[in-house]
């Protein structure tokens, strides 16, 4: 798309306001917005942002980092092909985009070119990951400065559904308008709590789309006089909210994850990338489930995934193997990373999530022998013989863990690793301080 093609759509749309959208280190969606005068040239070079932004935590404390602090500046560049007009905002659209020094070169802290680099690495080897987000979120009202959940219905149940129809409704619409299929709803266990799957996509326009999905599911709650979570742990006493991806490479039309001749299905290439993902998966639960909030979910028995494990069709390991559909088995075969929640930056999750799959295939890796039981049942004499290890419980230690792992963080390059590093753990170090009170209000509204 031209700059010319946007501007004519923003004219016959009547926008008034085009949103320059990006994640930060925080997970949180942050955005400045052009006017419709000087759009062109916008559009064209970017919005000016202060480098400090990188370095602002969920609280919107700024760290401390070195070059990211009240003096210098960088440029929002947004990538044309990402316009899109909200069917929620009057008179708005939206363009993700990239951070970009004065230089014109990327800025060492942009996320999204962090994940343009792991994709490049894949394209040498003729692959491309394919993705998709299984996003869990919670409907509530305010009462009394009270999030009270829409519903108390069952899992699976009709009347769940039936309680959040017209806001569902409007979902399946604004996102059909923004090109983003909708693939499958239904009311989750939780109350209030829904589950949307859209389709899969290249590992950008996955992540792009991850991030207009949240927009969207907040924005059509809001003109519901609703609010939508997809914190992790919304509520302390009711159920967990998943961000799961599902994830396989293909090379052109072929899934690379597939090989009809093998007895599962599930090529040499699918093992040693499996094998990758688990063999870094502390560490990559720093950046795919990287709250304070997060380690409220993955806890044993939750079907979150909270022990280094795998296994077909297993919910309660944290790499699931799915099982396919009878005729279309190649199109079908994929793994779902369960670790995984929508406070992460959808960039860093799917490039971690690249750089420990491409170490296993560079390394020859071969997983450990899948799980076939809830890995809580085995006994922890098993569990150490087999290679089971509980994954962090609590964000201190999966971050511990990131920074401990020389391939995920030497991925990122130290200009992206330092603040990320620092503003995650000053969550830590702030939430840790504060009651389950402060700790909600921190993450219900923000993710």
């Amino acid at each position: 798309m031209t700059v010319n093609e946007i501007v004519q759509q923003v004219d016959a749309a009547g926008v008034r306001l085009v949103r320059f959208l990006w994640c930060g280190n925080d997970g949180t969606v942050r955005a400045k917005a052009s006017g419709r005068h000087g759009l062109e040239g916008r559009l064209e070079d970017g919005i000016g942002l202060t480098v400090a932004m990188q370095a602002m935590n969920a609280l919107d404390q700024l760290q401390p980092v070195d070059g990211l602090g009240p003096v210098g500046e960088i440029r929002v560049v947004p990538d044309l092909a990402t316009f899109r007009v909200l069917p929620y905002a009057p008179h708005s659209a939206a363009l993700l985009t990239d951070h970009v020094g004065l230089d014109g070169e990327p800025a060492a802290v942009c996320q999204r070119s962090f994940l343009r680099r792991q994709e490049a690495r894949l394209a040498e080897l003729g692959l491309v990951l394919r993705a998709a987000f299984e996003n869990e979120f919670s409907l509530a009202t305010v009462v009394d400065g009270q999030y009270v959940p829409v519903d108390s219905a069952l899992c699976f149940s009709t009347i769940g559904m039936t309680a959040s129809q017209d806001y569902i409704d409007e979902l399946d619409a604004a996102l059909a308008a923004q090109e983003i299929p909708l693939e499958q709803y239904y009311a989750e266990l939780g109350h209030g709590q829904q589950e949307i799957s859209t389709g899969h996509a290249p590992a950008r326009q996955a992540a792009d789309e991850q991030l207009l999905v949240r927009e969207t599911i907040r924005g059509v709650a809001a003109r519901h006089g609703l609010v939508a979570s997809l914190a992790p742990k919304p509520w302390p006493e009711n159920a967990s909210n998943g961000g799961h991806v599902h994830f396989s490479l293909w090379e052109g039309e072929h899934n690379r994850f597939y090989d009809r001749t093998r007895p599962d299905g599930l090529s040499e290439l699918a093992r040693s990338f499996i094998a990758g993902v688990l063999a870094h998966l502390p560490g990559l639960c720093g950046l795919a489930a990287p709250s304070f909030n997060s380690y409220h979910r993955i806890v044993p028995q939750y079907w979150a995934g909270a022990f280094t494990c795998w296994g077909y069709d297993n919910r309660e390991a944290p790499v699931r193997v799915a099982s396919t559909f009878r005729g279309a088995e190649e199109a079908s075969t994929n793994a779902e990373l369960k670790a995984c929640d929508a406070s992460c930056n959808p960039y860093l999750a799917l490039g971690g999530l690249i750089a420990a799959g491409l170490d296993g295939v560079e390394r020859g890796l071969e997983p450990p022998e899948p799980v076939a039981v809830d890995p809580a049942t085995i006994s922890e004499e098993e569990r150490v013989r087999r290679g089971i290890v509980r994954l962090a419980s609590t964000q201190a230690e999966a971050l511990d863990a990131l920074a401990a792992d020389d391939v995920l963080t030497g991925a990122l390059g130290r200009g992206l690793a330092e603040p990320y590093l620092a503003v995650r753990r000053s969550e830590w170090a702030a939430y840790s301080a504060e009651d389950a009170t402060f700790e909600q209000q921190g993450h219900f509204e923000k993710y």
